[in-house]
């Protein structure tokens, strides 16, 4: 028993002789108990501390300023010392540090005696540890070690030798940090349970509120939980967070922060929580079934711009986008009005382009789906308006690309072509055994017919893009050569597009077909493919957007971008790396085209039906396309003003195709869709909302040389 005794009194002595060594460091340095190595390593984690920002929540916005999504890791926003409510600081100072602003970092007489308590109770606790500690090791553990799990370990060690390099610490940043910095500092890094890190968070996530306009019993039952946000969980635990928000209250009271009278008012105060607790969403689920789509074309944007996922999850930026919040509301109302998002096998989907000559910036992308996790909901998170989704192809918006390689050849929009209702072709690959309707043998390439005899043998290039006549675009691919039309596709803005193979999926060098080998620029080229100019290939919405955002930008292609402007953390502006702008064919010539895709609402247009529908009346170009086994239409349309592109198509695991007529859109065996019923009708239904207070705007002229003969 005495033996027993004297050991536990020499454990205590060598704890106080530990402590005061501590103490007198600041004095006569750390020879006698740390070495030169400790030392150092004490230094750099002081230098750390001081310089390792925290990760902080990225906020998008959009075009005006108004926050739609947020990424982060941990949802933390940065409060300076004098947004802090005087209670907030008065509370969390009674709880955890009353002698806050007397210590030097270390309150050594109240670790000195939950030393010897812990000693005699046979452990090591966190007892006594002042506010700046608490700094200490919560930045360690939530900022510089937050990816290092043997590092979070280590700061958190119960030893001596821990608690000993942790107040080192924190003496040494009490002489380069003001109390208040610290303070604020601390409410900056600490969790308040979840996802939930700071005192901005924590206000926001349980009250709603901001820390400057946080009440007693708000600030009483924040700083009781950063003393376990777990155990103290107000939502899953209320009468635990009530009890230890009265215990603060009552050290408040002891501290001199408030009377008793007070004290017993604010202890009879509800929790008052927000309901439900929550913070902000994280991620582009969290921007809900209007935004999420755009939300992600902005991060998978940045990160092909050199950022990483990582880096916007907790570089704090702030993102000013594009997003046009009215526009994006209308465009997806219409798209779920041809299309409802309970439809299924059907997509309909969107995106908008203003036009420009340093810039094309992106306004709008939607989808009838909504974006989201429950697939059970006709929710998805592929990117349908963006990405090179549409499998089975444009159509004969393709045509446009024919178009304007003949005119690059020559030709002029009021230029004569044949359009004879078959024609077989004597220079390219593919068709059926026979060429039906011909009476001729499968004696050369490609055979084709129009959709209808009503077309006349010719007509001018103008009437053939409003009315679109398959064999004249097939004749002028003869004549100007595929490899041009292809190549034109990609200059005026399918360059995702033509950069993934004939499945929409980047080459597969090691594919054992030759076709998933290569992109679709190589394999139409190769192949001899004359059925480009009728799109049976994957395409994206938002690059046929683009491409009639670049003929209505004089030529000029730009990469569509959604992105405005970046600040960082501090607020300072963030240079945007994007592609310069390139003038991809003559002014003169884009012009022409864009006057010469102008009668498609009028008269024979295949959109005119749709346009009159919508009352639309103003100058614009436009284009339907619908693949042969109905499977995919699409219309492309462009005023002065807003360059646009719908898309419907199958989106099911079932190629089949899809009737619009004699009931709502569906599958079918068949199909009956054509891009000027439910693509076209989806476009001149947002887009007559989106001009409805513009003033009417003309197309460019046509220079005499690009009018034909």
């Amino acid at each position: 028993m005495r033996t027993a005794c004297l050991a536990k009194l020499a454990g205590l002595c060598l704890v106080a002789g530990l402590l005061l060594a501590g103490m007198a460091m600041p004095v006569v340095g750390a020879a006698g108990l740390l070495s030169n190595r400790m030392s150092d390593h004490v230094a750099a984690t002081s230098v750390n501390l001081l310089d390792t920002l925290p990760p902080l929540m990225t906020t998008i916005t959009d075009k005006d300023g108004v926050p739609f999504a947020y990424l982060y890791d941990q949802y933390r926003v940065l409060t300076p010392p004098d947004k802090l409510a005087q209670v907030m600081k008065d509370a969390l100072i009674s709880a955890e540090d009353r002698r806050f602003y007397e210590h030097k970092g270390v309150d050594w007489l109240a670790t000195i005696r939950a030393a010897f308590r812990n000693q005699s109770e046979g452990q090591i606790s966190q007892g006594a540890s002042t506010i700046t500690q608490q700094y200490v090791k919560n930045h360690l553990v939530h900022v510089q070690e937050r990816e290092n799990v043997a590092g979070q370990k280590a700061a958190q060690e119960q030893t001596i030798a821990r608690k000993l390099r942790e107040a080192r610490i924190a003496m040494h940043l009490e002489n380069q940090l003001s109390k208040d910095e610290i303070l604020s500092r601390y409410l900056d890094v600490v969790p308040f349970g979840g996802t939930v890190f700071g005192i901005a968070a924590a206000s926001q996530a349980y009250f709603e509120t901001t820390p400057d306009k946080l009440t007693v019993p708000q600030a009483a039952m924040l700083a009781g939980l950063v003393n376990s946000p777990t155990f103290l969980d107000p939502e899953a635990r209320p009468d635990k967070a009530i009890e230890r928000r009265n215990m603060v209250i009552d050290l408040m009271v002891e501290n001199a922060k408030l009377s008793p009278e007070q004290a017993e008012a604010h202890k009879r105060s509800p929790l008052g929580l927000a309901t439900p607790v929550r913070p902000l969403p994280t991620g582009c689920v969290g921007a809900g079934p209007d935004f999420g789509f755009y939300c992600s074309f902005v991060v998978n944007h940045l990160t092909r711009t050199g950022y990483t996922l990582n880096e916007l999850k907790v570089g704090g930026y702030t993102i000013r986008t594009n997003l046009d919040r009215a526009l994006t509301q209308q465009a997806k109302l219409a798209a779920e009005a041809q299309v409802p998002k309970t439809t299924p096998g059907i997509a309909n989907t969107a995106a908008v382009v203003k036009p420009g000559k340093e810039r094309h910036e992106v306004a709008a992308v939607v989808s009838n789906r909504d974006y989201g996790l429950d697939q059970a909901k006709f929710q998805t998170q592929f990117d349908l308006p963006t990405a090179v989704e549409n499998k089975f192809g444009a159509g004969s918006v393709y045509k446009v690309f024919t178009a304007a390689a003949a005119l690059e050849k020559g030709y002029g929009i009021e230029t004569v072509v044949d359009s004879p209702f078959h024609h077989t072709s004597r220079v390219f690959r593919g068709g059926a055994p026979s060429c039906p309707g011909t009476g001729e043998p499968y004696t050369y390439w490609y055979c084709l017919r129009n959709h209808n005899s009503s077309y006349p043998p010719r007509m001018t290039l103008k009437q053939a893009l409003a009315t679109s006549p398959n064999t004249a675009f097939v004749i002028l691919e003869e004549k100007v050569g595929l490899d041009a039309v292809v190549d034109m596709a990609s200059r005026l803005g399918m360059r995702d597009t033509m950069a993934t193979n004939i499945a929409g999926v980047p080459p597969d060098k090691k594919s054992k077909q030759k076709e998933l080998r290569v992109t679709q620029s190589e394999f139409f080229k190769s192949a001899g493919n004359a059925s480009f100019t009728l799109s049976p290939a994957p395409t994206s919405t938002l690059e046929l957007a683009n491409v009639a955002a670049t003929l209505m930008s004089g030529g000029k292609w730009c990469q569509p971008s959604p992105v405005d402007a970046i600040l960082d953390r501090y607020g300072k502006p963030v240079q945007l790396t994007e592609p310069p702008c390139e003038q991809v064919v003559d002014e003169a010539l884009a012009n022409a085209l864009a006057v010469g895709l102008s009668e498609d609402d009028q008269g024979q247009g295949t959109a005119a039906a749709a346009a009159k529908q919508f009352g639309w009346t103003r100058p614009a170009l436009g284009k339907t396309g619908t693949t042969e086994e109905y499977k995919s239409a699409a219309f492309l349309g462009a005023t002065p003003d807003y360059a646009g592109a719908v898309q419907v198509f199958n989106d099911s695991t079932s190629p089949s195709g899809i009737c619009v007529n004699a009931g709502p859109p569906r599958l079918c065996g068949e199909g009956d869709i054509y891009g000027g019923t439910l693509p076209a009708r989806t476009w001149f239904d947002f887009m007559s909302k989106a001009h409805a207070n513009l003033p009417e705007k003309p197309l460019p002229p046509v220079e005499p040389r690009y009018i034909g003969p």
